[in-house]
């Protein structure tokens, strides 16, 4: 069997803010009903009470006045590049998924002129000029479709090594009257890959997609406040989540489905799914879904790491951010095996998915 190039992660690392955000916090918020623009007749108590209930969202965290999301996409990148015994100036590029680029604390305006990749290569002063950067977006599943990317550039032989990042910072963008604000929360997580030449299969084995923007892209978009006294003119994330609920239990399965039949397994193969965290509800009802496809019902324990309870929905880094934990045994009960495969999936703004299969090298 001849020699082929698969693409590999030798090191991860990320950054989880050290603001902690409990739920007790919006007890003093004013939200208001998104169809009425009334403040709703429930008390922020049994709001909160509900929110716990459908997403299990303890506490989240916020970054620090002074940070940007060029600043934790750096330090994850310098954490995943020292568990990669990899230098800097060793990349050959640098990808990043994010939504909103850099949002400066007081203000919700987005900045991503330069692109982010590059402000983290200035801010991590390399000097290599056939370090490429570009960035990514694709709504949550940024790192996922960012990973598809290096996997291209590797598989070509264009480039041997590089670090593919998801960093967002969505306290900055969210909406104050808006209850869904709840859910986000902000993070950085990054992966070293590198391409090499095996004749037995490892690493990415395959990988499947979907975009739907007819009728769908409007789930996801930036909006005026809930509040009608608020400013009009500055826009926030806005979802529409039961929609966005349906939309993702209805196609992410079979996404996930085809990735596994590509790489030539079963689901009885996969020992882990590393599932965007957007709430415990929607990735049960994902996963129940994919199980269902096969006609089974039961479903393997622990099967489905979740950081969701402490850290919130950080959006593109919530895959990157959850696989770097339990690489690091950071998480009690988890972990991965050589030769273990596992799935990387996420869906999110657009809408997109991506589902990529991956084993342990």
């Amino acid at each position: 069997m001849a020699k082929k190039i698969y693409t590999t992660i030798i090191g991860t690392g990320s950054y989880s803010p050290s603001v902690v955000v409990k739920n007790e916090h919006f007890l003093d918020y004013t939200f208001y009903d998104a169809a009425t623009k009334e403040v709703f007749d429930k008390t922020n108590e049994e709001i909160i009470e509900k929110f716990m209930e459908i997403t299990s969202i303890e506490e989240r965290r916020w970054v620090e006045p002074g940070q940007l999301t060029s600043d934790i996409a750096a330090l994850a990148i310098k954490d995943a590049c020292e568990s990669a015994n990899v230098g800097l100036e060793e990349l050959d590029f640098i990808i990043i998924g994010h939504n909103f680029g850099d949002v400066e604390e007081g203000t919700n305006c987005v900045d991503a002129l330069p692109g982010l990749a590059n402000k983290v290569k200035g801010k991590l002063k390399i000097k290599n000029p056939s370090c490429i950067c570009h960035d990514i977006i694709a709504g949550c599943p940024g790192w996922t479709q960012s990973m598809i990317v290096a996997d291209s550039y590797l598989k070509s032989g264009l480039h041997k090594r590089g670090v593919v990042v998801g960093a967002d910072v969505l306290s900055r963008i969210s909406d104050p009257h808006d209850r869904d604000s709840m859910i986000y929360a902000d993070g950085a997580g990054a992966a070293v890959v590198e391409g090499v030449k095996k004749r037995k299969p490892t690493g990415i084995l395959a990988h499947s997609s979907r975009s739907d923007s007819v009728r769908f892209s409007e789930m996801l978009t930036l909006g005026p406040s809930n509040n009608p006294e608020h400013d009009q003119n500055k826009l926030y994330i806005k979802m529409l989540g039961h929609k966005l609920y349906i939309y993702a239990i209805n196609h992410v399965p079979e996404i996930v489905k085809d990735s596994i039949e590509k790489a030539g397994l079963d689901i009885s193969d996969i020992k882990k799914v590393f599932i965007h965290q957007a709430n415990e509800k929607m990735d049960d009802a994902m996963l129940k879904g994919l199980f269902k496809l096969y006609k089974l019902r039961k479903i393997p324990k622990g099967i489905m790491p979740m950081s969701i309870y402490k850290l919130g929905n950080a959006s593109t880094a919530t895959v990157p951010v959850l696989f770097d934990m339990v690489l690091k045994g950071k998480m009690e009960g988890q972990e991965v095996n050589k030769g273990d495969h596992i799935l990387f999936v996420s869906v999110g703004a657009g809408m997109n998915i991506n589902s990529i299969v991956y084993k342990m090298p």
